[in-house]
Order: structure tokens, then C-alpha cells, then sequence
């Protein structure tokens, strides 16, 4: 028997060019705003003035700069409402070719929008990227989930978090004065060369082996598919794994949000990830990078060495990001840590001291790390997967856009002591993290469910006789010829 645990050339290029292509993206356009974000404003208000020959009313300026910040995890909420539908159609590979289509687009209008003297142009073409960000934010971690075996899942879940702070770091870079923070036309366009790359080099390797073999019925392609990511011929014993999930979930069909909504036996893990998506958006980190120039603005930090200050923040997140690893545990630090942040963070604000700022932000990157989308991706079979992401990353952008459009007039009305309510908001998700959500590492997708069996009250047996999952392990010929109840 060949060891499941390797690495091989097709799946590391798959793994980095479906990361690089979409969640690069996400990274880079939720920061490239924030260091042009004041010669945009002059922007505004110059059109503006053109327009209407009146200067723009500050508070008018203030709503029209927090809608272009929200209106990209706006677009991300609808992009996640689109996600089932286009994987079960595209499937997963073929989402992530076809959404390139909201980053190409979008970055032309945002790049040609200071020639066309409209402001208008750059909210709408942030809303169009934010529903890139919406649908690779889902359909990466399934890809990768689906394609890695059980033992490498949870590296390659880092790679898409990965990405995404290498992005936020390349557009805290590129915003550096003395480099692309005057040209924010070209910072705002350059989103669109990662997914012109994607499109060019994806379709060369193979779509999600479970994808094809559960959904599409297609063995022969499955087979090829895994052979060619394995790196070897024999993949009979995923091929048995595959076909024991098939074979439980015949009776369900395509399960729709729904109907999801309305299954006893995965009502627990349904409102997992829901807490963990909603704490680990409003845990305060978003904040942070869409509005860090005017956090460490109020923190005393320098007007010419704000820009230097996000830089080094977003270069220590990717260092925490690569040395980050684990499920729950890592949840568990993830969040703590955060909510030891948000306070420190509050503190510093207060008493004026810059470099704490920096070093709760670095702290509070562990809970932005791509647990939640790992655990969503093995707390559910393949059939309720499209409409369980569906849900997580609805929930995942709305609470994004409220940070976005909301922490500005927060920012006003409670000053520093803001942080404290992503504070409490971090501490509650600890608990509810501690008391509920299981170690998933190295389980198959099978044994997750049935861990989660005894919380949602239902019986769990597969097969003729009352087979338990346990002994379908043991006894592969008989999990051939399984049916569920």
C-alpha cells in the first residue's frame, strides 16, 4: 500500500493556481483601498465639484467612501448566494474558470474610472469583484478539500488563507507612495491579471474527483482524475470511500438550503458554521484592514509612517499564516487571542501607544486563518457541501459588509472603546467552539458526520443488518453492497 500522505507535482500546481487566481484576490481587494484611500476622496470630491460646482458635504463624502469599502463584501454575499448553483452545474474547477469573468470586468472599469470622471463606476466594479470574492471564497476550500486526500486536507486548507495575505500584503506594498500609492487607478486594475493567469492555466489539471464520481457518475474520469493527483495507478480505497458516501446519501439527492435547514441529523454542524463564520468575521479584523490608515491615524502612529506600519502588519500575518496549523485547537488560540487583541488594541488606542496596535493586529490574523471553511468542508457530505457553503459564506460576507459599512460611523460614536464589542463577540465564538465543534483531522467525511450523530439525536447505521459506519471500515465487502435507511 502506497502512503496517502504525499505530495505530488499535479496537486501542488492545482492547489497554488486556484489559490493564487481567486483567493489572491480576495486578499489583495480587501486592502488595496485603504492606503489610495485618500487621494480616492480627493477624487470624489473633485468630480463632485465638477458636477455640482459645490464641495461635497463631509458626511455625504463619509457615506460614499464606506459604500465603495462595502459594497466589495456586498458583492461577496451575493457571490456566495451563487455558489451552489454554479458548482453543481460547472462543478468546482469550472466555477473558478467562470468566475474569473467578475474579476477581468470590474478591473477594467475600476482602472478606466478616474478617465471617465465617475465615482460611480468604482462602487459598482467593487461590488462585481466582491462577488469574485464571494464565490472563490467558497468554492477554493471545496476544490482543494475535494481533491487533497484526508491526511494533506488541512495543509492545503492553510494555502487559500495563505494567498489571502499575500495579497493583502501586496496591496499594502503597492500603496506605498513612493510605489503605486499616487496611481490608485493601476492598484485598483492590476486585480484582474491573477484571474487572466487562472484562466490560462487551470483547465490543464483535473476537476474534483468527488465531484465527478458523486455527481456526475462518471468513474472512469474520477479514476483519471485521482491517478493523475495521487500520482500513482491504485486508488481503489478512496474510489471505496467515495462510492460508501454516494451510497449513504442516494436517498437525499441535491440537498437545497432549504432543505439543509430542515435536516435533524446536520442541524448541529449547520449552526457551526454559522457562529464560526460570523465570529471570525466580526472579530474586528476586517476593520483593521479596511480602515487601518485612520485606526493608527488615532493611535499617534506618524502620517508618513502609517504606510509602513500596515506594510509590516500585513508581512507578519503572512509569517503567522505559514507557521499556523491544526483545527480546533488552532480555532481555540485563534479566537482567544483575538479577544486579547481587541482589548490591548482598545487600550493603546486610548493611551496613545502605536506599536501595540500593530502587534494585536499580527495576534489577531490567526482568527481570519481558513479553519472555518476546512472544518465546513468535512463536517459535511458531498451533496449538502454546495448548499452548507452557501449558507457559511453568506453569512461570512453580510457580516463582512456590516463591518465595512458600519465601523466608520462606530468609530465616531464610541471612539476607541469600539473594539470591545469584537471583543465579546471573539469570546462568546471561544465558547461556543469549546463546548460543541469536534477535532476533524484525518477523519473521512463519513466519520465526521457520524460524530456529530449523538448531538443531533438521530441513529446513524449504514447498510444491511445495521452496519455501523465503524465496521464499514472494517469490512469493505460489505460497504460495497450498503444502502442507507
Amino acid at each position: 500500500h502506497r502512503p496517502l500522505r504525499r505530495l505530488t507535482v499535479v496537486l501542488v500546481l492545482a492547489t497554488l493556481i486556484a489559490a493564487f487566481g481567486s483567493s489572491f484576490q480576495y486578499g489583495y481587494n480587501v486592502s488595496v483601498v485603504n492606503s489610495p484611500s485618500q487621494f480616492m476622496q480627493q477624487f470624489y470630491n473633485t468630480t463632485y465639484m465638477e458636477r455640482y460646482h459645490s464641495p461635497m458635504e463631509e458626511n455625504v463624502l463619509t457615506l460614499l467612501w464606506s459604500l465603495s469599502v462595502s459594497m466589495f463584501p456586498l458583492g461577496g454575499f451575493f457571490g456566495s448566494l451563487m455558489v451552489a448553483p454554479l458548482v453543481n452545474k460547472f462543478g468546482r474547477k469550472g466555477t473558478l474558470l467562470f468566475n474569473n469573468i467578475f474579476s477581468i470586468v470590474p478591473a477594467i472599469m475600476m482602472g478606466v474610472s478616474e478617465i471617465a470622471k465617475s465615482y460611480e463606476i468604482i462602487i459598482v466594479a467593487r461590488f462585481i469583484v466582491g462577488i469574485c470574492a464571494g464565490l472563490s471564497s467558497n468554492v477554493v476550500p471545496m476544490y482543494l478539500g475535494e481533491i487533497a486526500p484526508k491526511n494533506l486536507r488541512g495543509a492545503l486548507g492553510i494555502v487559500p488563507q495563505l494567498f489571502i495575505t499575500v495579497g493583502i500584503l501586496c496591496a499594502q506594498v503597492l500603496g506605498i507612495r513612493n510605489i503605486l500609492g499616487n496611481s490608485w487607478t493601476l492598484m485598483l486594475g492590476l486585480t484582474g491579471i491573477p484571474a487572466a493567469i487562472q484562466l490560462l492555466l487551470l483547465p490543464f489539471f483535473p476537476e474534483s474527483p468527488r465531484y465527478m464520481l458523486i455527481q456526475n457518475g462518471d468513474e472512469k474520469k474520477a479514476t483519471k482524475a485521482l491517478q493523475r493527483l495521487r500520482g500513482w495507478d491504485d486508488v481503489d480505497s478512496e474510489l471505496l470511500e467515495m462510492r460508501q458516501e454516494d451510497q449513504s446519501e442516494k436517498v437525499e439527492g441535491h440537498l437545497s438550503v432549504f432543505s439543509l435547514l430542515s435536516q435533524r441529523s446536520l442541524r448541529w454542524q449547520l449552526i457551526s458554521i454559522v457562529v464560526m463564520n460570523m465570529g471570525q468575521q466580526l472579530s474586528g479584523v476586517n476593520a483593521i484592514y479596511y480602515y487601518a490608515d485612520s485606526i493608527y491615524g488615532s493611535a499617534g502612529v506618524r502620517e508618513s509612517d502609517i504606510q509602513y506600519v500596515t506594510v509590516g502588519t500585513g508581512a507578519v500575518n503572512v509569517f503567522m499564516t505559514i507557521t499556523a496549523v491544526g483545527r480546533r485547537l488552532l480555532l481555540l488560540c485563534g479566537f482567544g487571542i483575538c479577544c486579547g487583541a481587541c482589548v490591548l488594541l482598545t487600550v493603546a488606542l486610548n493611551l496613545q501607544v502605536w506599536y501595540r496596535p500593530v502587534s494585536t493586529t499580527n495576534a489577531c490574523n490567526l482568527s481570519l486563518c481558513p479553519i472555518p471553511y476546512v472544518v465546513a468542508t468535512e463536517m459535511f457530505r458531498q451533496t449538502a457541501r454546495p448548499a452548507a457553503f452557501m449558507v457559511a459564506g453568506s453569512v461570512h460576507w453580510l457580516s463582512n459588509f456590516i463591518v465595512g459599512l458600519v465601523f466608520p460611523f462606530l468609530e465616531v460614536s464610541l471612539g476607541p472603546y469600539s473594539f470591545i464589542i469584537f471583543a465579546v463577540i471573539c469570546l462568546v465564538t471561544l465558547i461556543y467552539i469549546w463546548l460543541v465543534v469536534p477535532e476533524t483531522k484525518k477523519k473521512t467525511f463519513l466519520e465526521v458526520f457520524q460524530m456529530f450523530a449523538k448531538r443531533n439525536k438521530v441513529e446513524l447505521n449504514l447498510g444491511d443488518g445495521d452496519l455501523p459506519l465503524k465496521e464499514l471500515k472494517e469490512s469493505p465487502q460489505d460497504a460495497q453492497k450498503a444502502t442507507p435507511f
